[in-house]
């Protein structure tokens, strides 16, 4: 492995820099689906992220087209130091400051600095708990239960993990996904194509655990995902045959209670706005929202 990017000097975030990327994630037990090594190396390409060690924090930075933006650093070091740091390398260059995704963690850090910090719901992360996923128990989960039954009576249906031999099945099934969504024509829902491509194509490399559901032999779901730190799973990937609609309920209830059992809770990760996902999301009535906040200095007349 070569010598890490040491700040100012970044470099593109790369599968051979998992080792030292992910024992800093590690370390920190994050709960921001954002601070994992798998969702920085996907999404590299839409979000240009770099990375680099500023006193021996990790440092992420996007950078698209004009606009950048930092990740919350991870690390020990004094924080709120740090942040100043990478604020006044930004305005040097005429950039504006900001950290993106910010977790609360950091929040508590910059309390009383001089940064203007606000929720940003669209990057809130949902959290569950793992039993209520698997069981679907109580009044509320009643029509997802239901969906479940509907498949269960309409046709057959088997749960497998996922592992090298089933990666082009489930490349297959992204496809017809991508297709009936019209991926091609819409540049975020591409951009999460190629991730999803990406993540499927690296799947022993990344470490990921992976299940999928067959329906009459071929792959109508799969899901792909990890651990998020010591007690919470990630659920990074899921796709299901947009032909058959209760697929998805079955494909969340079927990976939780196969991959997942041993976990307290699951991040099944952000919204981004879209209301059909929100409404989703809330469907399965999480435990609690992960907050996520913007970050910047405080501008001249703003008050404090």
């Amino acid at each position: 492995m070569t010598a890490p990017p040491v700040f100012p000097v970044f470099e593109p975030v790369r599968l051979s820099d998992r080792e030292i990327i992910q024992d800093r994630l590690s370390r920190y037990r994050p709960e921001t689906s954002e601070l994992t090594f798998t969702n920085l190396y996907i999404w590299q390409p839409y979000f240009g992220l770099k990375w680099s060690l500023l006193d021996d924090c990790l440092v992420i930075l996007s950078q698209k087209n004009e606009r950048e933006f930092f990740f919350p650093p991870v690390g020990n070091h004094n924080r709120a130091s740090l942040v100043g740091d990478l604020f006044q390398w930004q305005k040097k260059r005429g950039k504006v400051p900001r950290i993106e995704r910010a977790d609360e963690r950091l929040v508590r850090e910059l309390s009383g600095a001089p940064f203007e910090i606000s929720q940003v719901r669209n990057y809130f992360d949902y959290l569950y708990r793992t039993r209520d996923l698997m069981t679907l128990e109580g009044r509320r989960y009643h029509a997802k239960r239901n969906h479940i039954n509907k498949i269960q009576r309409t046709m057959s249906f088997t749960y497998e993990p996922i592992t090298a031999g089933e990666i082009r099945e489930c490349m297959k099934a992204l496809k017809k996904w991508c297709d009936h969504r019209k991926c091609r024509e819409n540049p975020v829902m591409k951009a999460e194509c190629k991730a999803v491509h990406k993540a499927l194509f690296n799947f022993e490399s990344l470490q990921l655990t992976g299940g999928l559901v067959r329906v009459s032999g071929a792959v109508a779901a799969f899901s792909l995902g990890e651990m998020l730190n010591e007690d919470t799973a990630v659920i990074h990937v899921e796709k299901a045959d947009p032909e058959i609609p209760q697929m998805f309920t079955v494909m969340n209830q079927q990976f939780c209670e196969h991959a997942w059992s041993q976990t307290a809770f699951i991040n099944r990760e952000q919204d981004v706005g879209e209301p059909g996902l929100r409404k989703a999301k809330e469907s399965y009535f999480p435990f609690r929202l992960v907050e996520k906040y913007s970050i910047q200095e405080i501008r001249e007349g703003n008050p404090s």
